[in-house]
C-alpha cells in the first residue's frame, strides 16, 4: 500500500547496489525462495534487533506517506501504542496534512523528506508508506539519519537494491523490518493454529485469493505504473499471498504463473495466477486480481484428514477507514457469518476465526527497539520474496 506524497524533485537518489559478498546461507525454516537464485550474504540484523542499542521509550516516529498506507495501516496503530510516539507525518498534499492534524493534534506535518530527515536528532524510527519505487531511496536516507526504519511491503522492486540495503543496515547496526501485515489477519491466524494442531493432516495443497472487482483504470500512483515501478497485482497483493505461502510452507522449489492485464490501457497485471511448488510437497495456488467479477474463497486449504474453506476478507482495513479506533472493544473481530469451516467428506464444522491483531506488528517492534526482541518481520524473508516475484515476472515475458 502506498501514497503518492514524496515529491517527485526529491534530491533522494537511489544508490546503486553494492556487490553481493559471498554465498547465501540456506534459507530458515520458514521462508525462502528457488534454490539457484544469485547469492546474497545474510544479515543478522534482518533476524534480530539486539545488535543495535536499545531505544528508551517512547519511540519517536514518523510516518512517510499519507495516503492509504499512513492513514490506515500505520499512523493509527502507532498512536494506539504507548511505546510509541507519533512525532511527525510527511505529507505534500495540503488536504491530507490537513486532513492528519485534525486527527493527530500536535503532530507535525512535514511537507518532504528531506525536511524529516533535517530533523532526525528529534526520531528513532521512520515508517516509510510511499511508492514502492521509493523505498530504498528513503530507508538510505533514513539510515544516513540513523533511525530505525519500517517499510511497506512491497520492500523493493529491484532485489539487487534490496539485498544492498540490508547489508547496509546490517553494517550500520541499525534495525530494519517490512511491514507484511497480512501475517496479523484473523483468518491467517487461525489456520497457522490449525496447522499447528494437525487438524487438516498432511497438507498437500494451498489455496489463497485477494481477488477484487475494480473494472475502472487505477487511481493514484498505481495508474501508470509498471511492474519496474512496483505496479500490478503481483507486487501488490502477491507480495502478501507468497510471504503467507512461504511462512507456512517453506522455501520454494518451483513455479508457474500467468499473468493478464484484462483493463484497456493498463501498464502492469491487474489478473494473476501463481503456483508454487514447495519443498516441503505442498503446492500453493496463489490468485490475484482487480478484474473478478466473482470473488473465490479467500483459502482453501486441504490435507490428508480435513479441508479449511474460509471466504471473506480480514476487515481490519475496513475498520480504520469507516473510523474505529485498534483500542475498540471488538476491533479485529469478525462476524460468525464469514467463519471458516472445517472438515471432510460433506461433514463439517463452524471454525470461529480468531482476533485480527495488526498491532501485533507494532507491539513486536516495540518488543525489538526496546528489549532486544527479534523484529516482526525479517526483511531478509521479503527480499526472497522480491526475487521469486522477479522470476515470474522474468518467466512469462
Amino acid at each position: 500500500m502506498a501514497s503518492s506524497d514524496i515529491q517527485p524533485e526529491s534530491p533522494i537518489n537511489t544508490p546503486k547496489p553494492a556487490p553481493k559478498p559471498g554465498p547465501r546461507p540456506g534459507p530458515g525454516p520458514q521462508h525462502g525462495v528457488t534454490a539457484d537464485a544469485a547469492p546474497v550474504a545474510r544479515p543478522a540484523s534482518a533476524e534480530s534487533a539486539a545488535r543495535s542499542p536499545r531505544l528508551t521509550g517512547p519511540i519517536r516516529a514518523a510516518v512517510i506517506g499519507y495516503g492509504l498506507s499512513g492513514r490506515v495501516f500505520h499512523a493509527p496503530f502507532l498512536a494506539a501504542n504507548p511505546d510509541f510516539a507519533l512525532t511527525a507525518i510527511v505529507t505534500g498534499d495540503a488536504e491530507r496534512g490537513a486532513r492528519a492534524t485534525e486527527t493527530y493534534p500536535g503532530v507535525r506535518i512535514v511537507p518532504t523528506a528531506e525536511a524529516l530527515f533535517a530533523q532526525a536528532l528529534d526520531l528513532d524510527l521512520v515508517v516509510i508508506g510511499t511508492p514502492p519505487e521509493t523505498h530504498v531511496a528513503l530507508a538510505n536516507a533514513a539510515l544516513d539519519a540513523g533511525l530505525a526504519v519500517v517499510i511497506d511491503k512491497p520492500f523493493s522492486v529491484d532485489s539487487e537494491q534490496g539485498w544492498a540495503l540490508l547489508n547496509r543496515a546490517d553494517s550500520l547496526g541499525l534495525p530494519l523490518t517490512v511491514f507484511q501485515n497480512r501475517r496479523w489477519d484473523g483468518d491467517f491466524l487461525t489456520l497457522q493454529a490449525l496447522l499447528a494442531e494437525g487438524s487438516l493432516g498432511e497438507v498437500y495443497r494451498f489455496e489463497s485469493r485477494f481477488e477484487f472487482f475494480k473494472p475502472g483504470p487505477p487511481r493514484s500512483w498505481k495508474a501508470g505504473a509498471t511492474p519496474a515501478d512496483g505496479g500490478g497485482v503481483l507486487y501488490d497483493l502477491g507480495a502478501h499471498l507468497i510471504d503467507q505461502a512461504v511462512l507456512l510452507f517453506g522455501p520454494v522449489d518451483d513455479f508457474t504463473a500467468e499473468l493478464s492485464t484484462r483493463r484497456p490501457g493498463g501498464a502492469a497485471d491487474d489478473d494473476s495466477f501463481v503456483s508454487l511448488h514447495h519443498g516441503s510437497g505442498v503446492r500453493s495456488h496463489l490468485w490475484m486480481s482487480s478484474f473478478a467479477a466473482q470473488a473465490g474463497p479467500r483459502f482453501r486449504v486441504l490435507g490428508s484428514a480435513a479441508g479449511y474453506t474460509k471466504w471473506g476478507v480480514d476487515g481490519q482495513e475496513a475498520a480504520i477507514q469507516a473510523g474505529n479506533l485498534p483500542s475498540d472493544a471488538d476491533f479485529g473481530l469478525e462476524p460468525e457469518v464469514t467463519w471458516g469451516r472445517l472438515g471432510a467428506d460433506g461433514a463439517s464444522h463452524v471454525v470461529p476465526t480468531q482476533r485480527g491483531r495488526y498491532t501485533g506488528f507494532y507491539e513486536s517492534l516495540a518488543d525489538a527497539l526496546l528489549r532486544g526482541a527479534p523484529l516482526p518481520v525479517s526483511a531478509v524473508d521479503s527480499a526472497h520474496t522480491i526475487e521469486l516475484i522477479e522470476r515470474i515476472h522474468a518467466s512469462v515475458r
